[in-house]
Order: C-alpha cells, then structure tokens, then sequence
C-alpha cells in the first residue's frame, strides 16, 4: 500500500496542488520556504489527527488563521488515493478526502468521504463511507446495504472512529494505512537525551528515545541491531558498538564504543553524524516497517559522500515503506530518477507549483547524454527548484 495521489486545497502555500503517479520513492527539492516542509505536514497533519485527534492536530497548527491559504476561503481539503488489497486479494483503487472547517474556534468536518473501486484498474468506485458533521453512512460489507451512523462531535473524524471495529474492514484498512506512517524530523541533539528507560518500539519524530529503541531491538530484535551495527560500521569505520546503558534513577544512556580504545563514550561526546546515521538506520530496518516514512533533508550532519549509498539504502526499502524525501543535496540527487523527483516553487501569487523532473524535455535530453539530477540541481538546470538570483 502506498499513497499514489495527493491532492491539497487551501493548506497553506498549497493553495491547489496535485501529486500524481507517486513512486515508492518520491523527493522533493526547492528552494528555502518553497513548500516542502509543508508537503510533510500534510501527512503529518493526517496521522496526527488519526492518533491523538482531529482537534489537536488543528489546534497545535494555530487552527483556520495559520492553516487555511491566505486570502483563501472554503474548507481546508486534503485527497488521497492508494491501492489495497480486498477480500480476494485484488488490488482496487482507494480515495479518502477529508475537508475541514472551522465554527467558533473549533474544527469541524465538513465532508469525509471513502470510496474503493469495485473492478480492477480503476473501476467503479463505490463509497465506503460518507461523513458531514458527524452524521453520514457507513457500507455494510456483509449485508450489502448502508447503516446510517452519528458520532458525537461534528470534530471527529469518522474512519478513526468506526475503523476500530472489525466490521468495517476497508474503513479500518485505512485507519491502519495511516495511523503507521512515521514522520521524521531528526536531531542530532535530540538523539543525546536521555528518556526514562524501557524499550520503544519505534523513533520519535525528533529521535530523543534512540537509547529505547536500541534498547528494544537489543532485546526483542538482536539479529537486526546487529544488521544496524554492520551497515553503521561500514560508514564509521572506527565505530564498534552501541549499547543502551540503564542508570540508577531510571534513564537510559546510548554508550559509544570506538575500536581503538577501550572505553567507550557517552552518547552525548558522539559526532553528530554518527547519531543522526544511526537513527535513520533503525528506520530503514525497522522489524515492521511503517506503511510510508518521511526524511526531512536528511543531508544535515552526514558526510557528503555517505549520502548516495544512503538514497540507495533508502531506495531498497521502499518496496515495504513507501519514503518521501526533502532535500538540497546535489550528492543525494545524483542517485535519483527523475520520475521519483518533483520540483517545489512558488509562483507569483505565492502559491506552490509542483512539476515532475522527469516531465521536462530538457532534463530527461540531458540525462540520456549523461549527466545526473545532482548536476542538473547544482547547474541550474532544475530551474523551478532554485531560489533564485541572489545578490
């Protein structure tokens, strides 16, 4: 399962845009403030208001005033289109579109609407579910018919809700789908904190419970730490070992262990580059990999002559999690498609325009007589990605 089709309306400085055709691997470059980041929080705004609530999620973003597109009016909408497996294991054509308002200081759904088709290809498409303020159907897969449904707040979103019973298979396919994709926004000083110990699962967005999780592969996964540590090794050479150390009140530590010496050192004394690498190899090798996972520039930190093996890493897990990826660096660029590339710039207006590298004549001629997206980035030729003439 994997997004194909992003369509947003009124988010921001993505007053109209539309992805088409995602790939397993999808980056996106532009200049400074050109949309980006605000591409990532769509998918962040979505799993957030799966997992703690639609209300929260409109509140941590400053409600209407700061999430609706200047000057804009009408409701706040996000589209998504992917393909799942039914009952027989056919794959069908999957929409979710969900438009948000807002009354008061509220948020309040003014459409939710699921649809599957019913045929391969595209199909028919029949709708699953259709919401409005809290009142709408649900399908009935046994049965064949519609049972009405009311929720009790216009502010709750209907997949969350009815997608935790097992008798709505397609609603909870979808509340699944999105409540496991996993948002990166990595530090380096957030990886040296030290969290309360027990294991975890999974990174936080800003990597301040990497001890947990080294913990927890340590103990439930140690064939894949020790996957982690090879691939590590092979980029830090002198690096041995890493290893979750508990303190007395509680907390745990990540101790680092240099081959040469004896002693190993606080996680805290750690280059930077060595944590940061770190966490992203807990994510691309996670035992159960999250169904899509986005890397804000994940250039920050990492030796330029890391980053091609690191998309090409990225690349070999994208066919469990689809990945998406902001970027500025020509060296991560050299290893890309040009399908998997779209360009992020913002127009007269203001507004986002979003293109597809591989949609440009000159790009794809210049290609095929050898030269790589990095060249094209770092010679101006992906124009609509630039930020410009700078004094």
């Amino acid at each position: 399962m994997r997004v194909e089709r992003l369509v947003v309306k009124n988010y921001r400085v993505l007053q109209d845009v539309a992805f088409r055709d995602l790939t397993p691997l999808t980056v996106m470059c532009g200049a400074n403030g050109s949309g980006k980041s605000t591409v990532f929080d769509v998918f962040a705004f979505l799993n957030e208001a799966f997992t703690q609530g639609l209300r929260v999620a409109w509140n941590r973003r400053n409600r209407i005033d700061a999430i609706r597109s200047k000057g804009a009016s009408g409701p706040v909408t996000i589209q998504i289109s992917y393909r799942a497996p039914n009952e027989a294991g056919e794959n069908r054509l999957v929409s979710y579109t969900l438009a948000v308002d807002q009354v008061g200081v509220a948020p309040v759904v003014v459409s939710e609407v699921l649809t599957w088709s019913t045929a391969p290809g595209s199909g028919r498409p029949r709708e699953i579910l259709k919401f409005a303020k809290g009142e709408g159907q649900v399908y009935d897969e046994s049965s064949g018919t519609y049972e009405d449904e009311s929720l009790s707040s216009p502010d709750l979103l209907a997949v969350s809700a009815l997608g935790q019973f097992q008798a709505h298979p397609r609603v909870r396919a979808l509340r699944d789908f999105i409540t496991g994709w996993y948002l990166s926004y990595i530090s380096a000083d957030g990886t040296r904190t030290t969290p309360t110990a027990g294991p975890e699962a999974r990174l936080s967005q800003s990597g301040d419970n990497l001890a947990n999780v080294v913990q927890y592969l340590q103990e439930s996964h140690p064939d894949r730490l020790q996957l982690i540590f090879k691939v590590l090794a092979q980029r830090v050479p002198q690096l041995e070992s890493v290893l979750p150390f508990p303190l007395e009140d509680g907390r745990v530590l990540l101790r680092l262990k240099d081959r040469p010496f004896s002693e190993p050192v606080l996680s805290r004394f750690a280059s930077d580059g060595t944590l940061k690498l770190l966490a992203y190899l807990t994510i691309l090798y996670d035992p159960v990999p999250p169904t899509v996972v986005a890397i804000e520039e994940p250039e920050n930190q990492l030796h330029p002559k890391l980053l091609p093996i690191l998309a090409e890493e990225i690349r070999q897990i994208s066919d469990r999690s689809q990945v998406l990826v902001t970027t500025h660096s020509p060296e991560f660029l050299s290893e890309i498609r040009p399908k998997e590339l779209w360009t992020i710039n913002r127009a007269e207006d203001g507004f986002a325009r979003v293109g597809r590298a591989s949609d440009s004549d000159l790009v794809m001629n210049m290609m095929s007589a050898g030269a790589s997206l990095g060249d094209l980035w770092s010679e101006g030729y992906l124009s609509a990605a630039d930020p410009g003439p700078i004094a």
